[in-house]
């Protein structure tokens, strides 16, 4: 009786964002009215879908048409009203807590729109986008306003622990070096006079990350397949990397000791492998730096 009960609801709800007919563009897809291409993987346990002020845990893939992915991760924000036909912000409005979906959406204003950047050089104007996305957590913002707040006391004992054991690395290491105003510490290993990166600009990155102990949890350079996205755009890399990228030029190479708050926070990573309030370590180089946005 639930399984139905959650069927009727999104059946519902999809007519209430304009379902209409089958997608001609993309096989095994239906399309809203507002142009949102989407398919439903599978149900969760949810009661009622997210709304506008909801506060929402999703874990989120965004692929070109053609299937290539160029972001991945786990995100926590606030649900907006749309302020557009055929937003991402849509798509958040259809799920309800454990569903899971894919969409297509127009790439230019998701960019232009939404991120407020210009669109990436991997698209054309009239492009499409996939965005698989899986509702984890939906929150009222009065429940989220009362854990944060029981988060925000606790986590004041917790980051004395943290400077401890970053402070602890950097003697085991032999570092006499201060952290940015955010709590970064950047190493640099080989510096040029080259272009600064900055907002706007196609970057090319190699990065490795590990962990305290040397365990290594990710490498652009095992995979061979450094990591381009145009700086300044939202979701692409933890704060962390992002800071470090605007201090740095093309061929520069650093060591980040990335304390927990400006890596993969109090969560953790998406794929369960870094755990909650955990401070990692980077190596990052910046190989190439394209100024603008490159057609």
């Amino acid at each position: 009786m639930k399984l139905i009960s959650r069927l009727l609801l999104v059946i519902v709800l999809l007519q209430a964002v304009g379902c209409s007919n089958k997608s001609k563009l993309f096989p095994g897809f239906s399309v809203t009215e507002t142009g949102i291409h989407y398919m439903l993987i599978s149900l969760g346990d949810g009661a009622a879908p997210a709304k506008p002020s909801n506060y929402v845990t999703v874990n989120i893939t965004y692929r070109t048409a053609t299937d290539s992915v160029f972001f991945q991760g786990l995100r926590q924000f606030q649900l907006t009203e749309p302020h557009y036909e055929g937003s991402i912000d849509e798509c958040f409005l259809m799920l309800s807590q454990g569903d899971s979906a894919a969409f297509f959406i127009k790439a230019n204003p998701f960019f232009t729109q939404t991120l407020e950047t210009e669109l990436p050089g991997f698209f054309k104007p009239d492009d499409f986008m996939r965005i698989d996305i899986r509702m984890i957590d939906i929150k009222s913002a009065e429940d989220f306003q009362h854990e944060m707040e029981a988060f925000m006391s606790w986590i004041e004992d917790f980051g004395d622990y943290e400077k401890v054991i970053i402070k602890q690395y950097l003697d085991g290491k032999k570092l006499s070096i201060q952290p940015t105003e955010s709590g970064l510490y950047i190493v640099p290993q080989i510096q040029t006079a080259r272009n600064m990166v900055e907002s706007g600009d196609t970057v090319t990155v190699h990065y490795e990350g590990r962990f305290f102990n040397g365990k290594v949890f990710d490498s652009t350079r095992k995979r061979n397949e450094p990591f381009q996205f145009v700086y300044g755009q939202k979701w692409q890399v933890i704060p962390g990397i992002e800071e470090a990228i605007g201090k740095m030029r093309e061929g520069e190479k650093s060591m980040l000791i990335v304390p927990s708050h400006l890596a993969f926070g109090e969560q953790g990573n998406s794929s369960g492998l870094i755990p909650a309030f955990t401070s990692v370590v980077f190596e990052l180089e910046i190989v190439e730096v394209k100024k603008g946005i490159t057609e």
